[in-house]
């Protein structure tokens, strides 16, 4: 008789679980992004399966720029942390030593953004690009992740790339936004790179990363590097998880029983996607992913439906407070 009593509560603990992760799995996705050259600001999508998006608020942006030199909203990066709230960085130019920061309890009225300065020592620092956030559950802190050059660093691979770029992961962490580590090398694996996502798939870390080395032989493709925590060490780059187009912007997330990679094939003007069960063997997915005309590089996330049902009752309304990030709390 108690057999039976273990048994049925068992089963009743293991399809509460199955429906909690069913639950989670249920809330719709979320992808930001921006258009143009950012300057009009953070643009949402929304989906159902992860394979096609709509745009939210009418194609209109939800937050414009205020910070860093250029006021520029590149490549917005959401996580959400267990303070409920969504935390969002961004590039602010093409140029400089600053990383845009706001966050938001719903995804329409955002904080006033900073400009957080990453390098304590900002010298010979010629570019913050594509942050990326992740919130580390195990260590209880976010990590940004980001592509940067430094003169001086790195002067076997300077000619590999674009102009005088000679990029290389950097990252700092932080429990609160307010007090943020030093900015520290992240991932150095002998060549330039660029566009770090962090994600956790069942024990163990990953990152999707973009080859950036262009000389003497293009490379422009995503791989995956692992680590035992989310700060590293990063182990190996795998073989390339891409095509032989040009891809950047890659965003992970779990569709189901795959692994997506979103990512912005820049060249042709469009996204596309790989996915696997294993992290070892992919396949390309692009000819399924719809998003809207002219989106780059975002982060997709999912966000609980009371968030998303706010978020689609702002078609068609274009006085809602924070619209434009001039009206900030």
């Amino acid at each position: 008789m108690r057999r039976c009593h273990v048994a049925l509560l068992l089963a009743l603990v293991l399809t509460f679980a199955a429906g909690h992760a069913t639950a989670n799995d249920a809330n719709p996705i979320l992808f930001s992004y921006f258009v143009g050259n950012g300057e009009d600001g953070l643009h949402l999508a929304w989906s159902e399966d992860g394979h096609t998006f709509e745009p939210l608020n009418d194609g209109r942006p939800l937050l414009k720029p205020r910070v860093g030199r250029h006021k520029l909203m590149r490549d917005p990066s959401i996580a959400r942390g267990p303070d409920g709230q969504f935390h969002m960085v961004w590039t602010t130019g093409w140029e400089g030593n600053t990383i845009g920061y706001a966050r938001s309890g719903d995804l329409v009225h955002w904080s006033k953004q900073r400009a957080i300065r990453p390098f304590r020592d900002s010298d010979g620092v010629k570019n913050c690009w594509a942050p990326e956030v992740y919130y580390d559950h195990a260590s209880s802190q976010f990590v940004v992740v980001w592509a940067s050059t430094i003169e001086d660093r790195f002067p076997e691979t300077l000619d590999d790339g674009h102009d005088s770029y000679n990029h290389r992961l950097y990252a700092f962490t932080t429990t609160d936004f307010e007090d943020i580590g030093e900015a520290e090398l992240f991932h150095e694996p002998g060549f330039q790179v660029i566009d770090g996502a962090i994600f956790r798939p069942a024990d163990r870390y990953a990152m999707v990363v973009k080859d950036e080395t262009l000389k003497p032989e293009p490379a422009k493709h995503l791989f995956l590097t692992f680590a035992d925590s989310a700060t590293g060490s990063w182990s190996e780059p795998t073989e390339p998880i891409t095509g032989d187009y040009w891809a950047e912007g890659p965003t992970p997330l779990k569709v189901g029983e795959w692994w997506y990679i979103y990512f912005d094939k820049y060249r042709k003007g469009r996204f596309g996607a790989v996915r696997s069960r294993d992290l070892q063997r992919w396949q390309d997915v692009s000819g399924r992913i719809s998003m809207p005309e002219k989106a780059r590089h975002g982060t997709a996330f999912r966000t609980p439906r009371e968030v998303f049902r706010k978020l689609r009752n702002l078609s068609g309304n274009r006085d809602y407070p924070g619209r434009t990030g001039e009206k900030q709390r």
